[in-house]
Order: C-alpha cells, then sequence, then structure tokens
C-alpha cells in the first residue's frame, strides 16, 4: 500500500514516464534519419578506447554478494554510506583521476569534440545503422563522463539525472548543426531509428553505480550487438537489475524510467527479462505475477566511491592517448582514404592510487574489484574456460543499507 511519503516517488516516476514518452515522439532531426545498408564507411575509436581501456575499472560478473554492514573506524564517527546489494557491483571510472586535473579534462572534451565534428565531415546517412548505432552510444558515453568530471566529486547523482535541470536535457553537443541532449539521443533518436528496441539502453551509460556497464573498449559496428547483450547479460543477473526477496520480485527503475519501451509494462518487461535471467532468480522471475520497479543505486561509479577519502599515496604512471577518431572510405582507385576527425594527439600522465593505510571495508572492497577484473581479464584472453556464476545471497533487507 502506497503511503503520503511515496508521493514525491511517484510523482517523479510519472514525470520521468512522461518526459520519456514525450521526446520519443518528437522528430528525428533530418540529418539523422537515412542511413546506407551497403555503406563502406567505417569509424575508428581509437582515442575513445586508450580513455577506456586506461579509465575503466571492470569489476566483473556480478556474485549477487550482499556487503556485510561496515563499522567505523577507531577514532572516527564517520561510516561509509553505501548501498550493501550493490556496492561490488557495476563496471567503475576513474573519475577521480579527473579532479583538479585541467590536461585530463582538456583531453577528454577533445576527444568528445571530435566525435561531435564527425557527421559535419561526412553525413550521417552515409553509414549503416550498426555503424550509427556504435557513434551515438560512443558520443553519449563520453558527453556524459566528460559532464560529470565537471561536477565531481558529487556523489548521489540522482538529482543530476532526473532533477529538474537533468543534465540529461540540456543541449550539451551540437551534432552536424543539431543542437542535442543525451534525451534527444536516446529517446528520440536512438529510440525511433532502433525501432524503441531495448537492447540499446544497456549500452548508455549513466555514470551510476545502478547503471548499465561502462564498457572498457567503445562500440563498432563489428561489436555493437554483442555488447549489447553483454551488458544486458551482465545487468539483468545483477542485484542492480533484479532481485528476488520474500516473494517479490523487485527490478531496476531503470525500466520504470523508459517504460515506453515495454507498452504492456509488466508482460513485457517479464519477457524481456527471461531472454537473459539465470540462476534461482529464473524460477522466481516465471513464478511471480507482479515486477516491482523499487531498484535504484544513484552513487556515481567511481572507483573508490565512498571510500575515497580515508587515505591513500599516489604514484605516477604513463599511458598514451592515441590518435583520434579515424574515417575511412573508397579513395576510387579500389583502395581506402583515412580521414583524422581528431587533429589532436596527446598523453595521459595518470595517477594510480596505491592503497595504504585504508579501513578493512576499503581494502576487502580493492580485493573483490581487482580478484574479479583480473579473473575478467583472462577470460577476454582465452587462458581459462570457467565462468564464476556465483550465488544468490540470503534475503536480506535494504532498508538499512545506509549504514
Amino acid at each position: 500500500m502506497k503511503t503520503p511519503r511515496d508521493l514525491p516517488k511517484l510523482l517523479t516516476g510519472l514525470c520521468l514516464a512522461l518526459g520519456a514518452s514525450v521526446a520519443s515522439a518528437a522528430t528525428v532531426p533530418e540529418p539523422f534519419r537515412d542511413h546506407d545498408p551497403d555503406s563502406v564507411f567505417r569509424i575508428q575509436y581509437a582515442d575513445v578506447d586508450v580513455i577506456l581501456g586506461t579509465m575503466v575499472v571492470d569489476v566483473g560478473r556480478s556474485t549477487r554478494e550482499v556487503v556485510a554492514p561496515s563499522h567505523s573506524p577507531t577514532g572516527t564517527r564517520v561510516k561509509n554510506n553505501v548501498k550493501r546489494s550493490t556496492a561490488k557491483e557495476g563496471n567503475r571510472f576513474y573519475f577521480e583521476e579527473f579532479e583538479d586535473n585541467d590536461e585530463y579534462r582538456a583531453l577528454l572534451h577533445e576527444v568528445r569534440k571530435a566525435l561531435e565534428d564527425i557527421p559535419g565531415q561526412i553525413p550521417m546517412s552515409a553509414f549503416s545503422r550498426k555503424e550509427q548505432l556504435a557513434y551515438w552510444l560512443n558520443l553519449y558515453n563520453i558527453t556524459l563522463i566528460d559532464e560529470l568530471v565537471k561536477i565531481y566529486p558529487e556523489k548521489d547523482l540522482k538529482k543530476e539525472l532526473i532533477g529538474r535541470k537533468s543534465i540529461l536535457d540540456e543541449k550539451v553537443v551540437t551534432v552536424a548543426g543539431v543542437s542535442l541532449s543525451l534525451n534527444d539521443i536516446q529517446h528520440t533518436i536512438l529510440a525511433q531509428n532502433y525501432d524503441n528496441d531495448p537492447m540499446i539502453m544497456y549500452g548508455l551509460f549513466q555514470g551510476v553505480v545502478g547503471g548499465p556497464n561502462i564498457r572498457k573498449q567503445a562500440y563498432t559496428a563489428a561489436n555493437v550487438e554483442q555488447s549489447l547483450r553483454a551488458n544486458a547479460v551482465d545487468f539483468i543477473n545483477s542485484n542492480r537489475g533484479t532481485f528476488s526477496r520474500d516473494g517479490d520480485f523487485e527490478v531496476s527503475t531503470l525500466y520504470e524510467h523508459n517504460d515506453y519501451l515495454f507498452p504492456n509494462f509488466q508482460a513485457d518487461l517479464k519477457l524481456h527479462l527471461m531472454a537473459f535471467i539465470e540462476g534461482p532468480e529464473r524460477a522466481d522471475l516465471q513464478a511471480t505475477s507482479k515486477l516491482d520497479p523499487d531498484i535504484d543505486d544513484w552513487s556515481i561509479a567511481d572507483v573508490f566511491g565512498t571510500y575515497r577519502n580515508v587515505g591513500g599515496s599516489f604514484s605516477n604512471s604513463h599511458a598514451a592517448l592515441m590518435d583520434g577518431v579515424i574515417a575511412s572510405q573508397p579513395d576510387g582507385s579500389g583502395g581506402t582514404m583515412v580521414t583524422n576527425a581528431s587533429a589532436t594527439y596527446g598523453s595521459i600522465m595518470s595517477k594510480t592510487l596505491t592503497p595504504s593505510e585504508f579501513t578493512p571495508e576499503m581494502q576487502d572492497m580493492l580485493r573483490s574489484i581487482h580478484a574479479n577484473e583480473d579473473a575478467g581479464r583472462l577470460v577476454r584472453e582465452g587462458r581459462v574456460t570457467v565462468e564464476e556464476l556465483g550465488t544468490r545471497p540470503g534475503a536480506e533487507s535494504d532498508s538499512d543499507t545506509e549504514n
């Protein structure tokens, strides 16, 4: 039963649903409507790959582990404010490395502008639908990261993402002379050009722990379908996406915010989830008569999260920021012509935090992240074939997760 205390949440959900529906009904700007199914154009994302490969921490497949309650370190009253069911889930981005670092911020912004400029050199209509999809996902994600580093170390992004002045609603990019918001890209261009395909939302990083993963490499026409499926499997089989508790089946509020993708919300969403869900939750989902969109975690998906101020020292390492976006096309003689769409070459002098005087909770978090990242790397490099599926934790209320 809903109480008056639930009213703000209900109104927020209603506004989000209405906003998404209105955006979806808007018309796709003319430069982004057409495509060439036989296109020979390809976009290479060397610079995006370096940023993501350097700055993204892949935490691996969720084990659905609920983090034990934290305890304040001796001599302090400060407690770590984490959501225990999702604290160890979701890939992380080194937002910390961009704080007060003008060089990093400038390089990130250059990559963003290079992406914006591509359709000004080669019309979007010259690309295939897959190439366009990869482009929009990469532009969306790099732009969002570029916007978030401006407000970091803001920790709770709920107001920034779904508040009245959401950064998703601001006209922050200009593509082929058209000013666009990130919501324009998602709810208008992607929604209409790809027939409201729910898979696309798994490729749109939201900057928060409770959202779909940011990947360690750029999307391309060759990998986009496989990558979106991998993100969907990861999200749905995590506490961020689904959670079965005491006979209730909870799902992420991400689905409620994108409910226009599921016209018959309960039936369509259940069918969608059944295509990917595994483990004991599959039977629970099959048996449930109602999906409750009640899961969220608006914590920014940085590496050290609420632990970041407990101490540490810095050491230097180097990572090259490779050259920009490259578009190739036939040169009329059977070869290809390469266009440098970035015109920028730089280097990132990366700083890597070295654990020092960390609390036991922080040390446990780091061990878990690095262990899962190493296991994921071994799988990707083909040296092992065993996948860690994990087990479902005991039913534990999330209402006491604040401490």
